[in-house]
């Protein structure tokens, strides 16, 4: 291990202003954990971008190095379950927003934070997925578990330019399901969604226009909806009956207003999504599946930057921006691409 080495560190000072920049870590800096790892890569989530920002609200302690995705080799382990020379990766969980984590050369984790690499992904492609892909991926069983068929009708994915959106697009669309795209890019980007996957591409306008009453015409067989907001409401009263509604985000804003109808007329389901807690079993379960018979080529093939330390700064700020299309990876063992 070497005697320094770079992170990306945030740091809140005495007037309460947060200011991030990479400096040279030490292995002594590095908080507790039984697994200490060489990372190779990380990728931008749009939390890892309100890491930086003072009004974030997600970082617990500083000072701290983003980063909620990570993947590398086991340098040192005193846990049962890794050994030196493992190859492992980590979404969810502390890292990024109250524990060290991706952005670094070397990472210390606690190991049951951490995922086998799959023998389908490389680190990189794990980092491509990462936590928005995970995401795509619980959306996606929540539908099969609640027994959503290709056959039952259109899977609508809002935000579909975005991580989740695009990776459950390349998903959904390799097992079969008719997607429909709602983004606020469409002009921009109708022939990525296409080549990811998607038969339909509608505006955000087209997809949380109000519907007259209670209920709606039955439109979505499912809806992959990493968005929520006053529109999740409007999506509810589109879904035919034995439908089912996964929502995972809150970039629409949080609150929404509806009524039971939809629940008790037509029978549907509405399943939150969460990528952070996951337990375990389910955990690798997905992880499994994502470097196997799930695992989105179309994504991996077409939406993909890789960056290095000194470009950080501007991706998180496009992330922020919404200005992000598809998934960023952080090559942390390059200094420069």
């Amino acid at each position: 291990m070497e005697n320094t080495f770079p992170a990306y560190v945030v740091r809140k000072e005495q007037d309460g202003e947060v200011k991030a920049s990479i400096e040279q870590l030490r292995k002594e800096d590095l908080p507790n954990g039984d697994v200490t790892l060489q990372v190779q890569y990380s990728s931008v989530n749009y939390k890892d971008g309100l890491a930086t920002i003072e009004k974030g609200g997600v970082v617990r302690e500083y000072p701290i190095v983003p980063g909620i995705d990570l993947a590398g080799t086991v340098e040192e382990s005193v846990s049962g379950r890794f050994a030196p020379g493992d190859r492992v990766i980590s979404t969810g969980y502390e890292p990024g927003v109250s524990h060290f984590g991706g952005y670094s050369r070397y990472a210390r984790l606690r190991s049951e934070w951490l995922v086998p690499l799959p023998p389908g992904l490389s680190e990189k492609e794990a980092m491509a997925i990462g936590t928005a892909g995970f995401t795509a991926a619980l959306s996606v069983d929540a539908l099969v578990q609640a027994g959503v068929t290709p056959e039952m009708g259109k899977i609508l994915v809002t935000g579909a330019t975005g991580g989740v959106g695009s990776m459950a697009i390349a998903i959904l669309a390799k097992l079969g399901y008719e997607v429909t795209a709602s983004t606020g890019k469409k002009d921009k980007q109708e022939q990525l969604l296409r080549d990811l996957g998607a038969s339909h591409i509608i505006s955000r306008e087209e997809a949380d226009m109000p519907a007259k009453g209670a209920l709606g015409k039955q439109l979505w067989a499912g809806v992959v909806d990493p968005v929520g907001g006053s529109a999740l409401a409007e999506r509810l009263k589109q879904i035919q009956y034995g439908g089912v509604v996964a929502v995972s985000g809150l970039t629409g804003g949080t609150a929404f207003e509806s009524t039971v109808l939809p629940f008790i007329l037509r029978g549907i389901q509405l399943i939150g999504i969460d990528s952070v807690y996951c337990p375990m079993e389910r955990r690798e379960r997905l992880w499994k599946l994502l470097g196997g018979e799930w695992k989105p080529d179309r994504a991996l093939e077409l939406g993909i930057q890789e960056i290095t330390w000194d470009q950080l700064p501007q991706t998180l700020g496009a992330i922020l921006q919404g200005e992000a299309v598809g998934r960023t990876v952080v090559n942390t063992m390059e200094t420069s691409l």
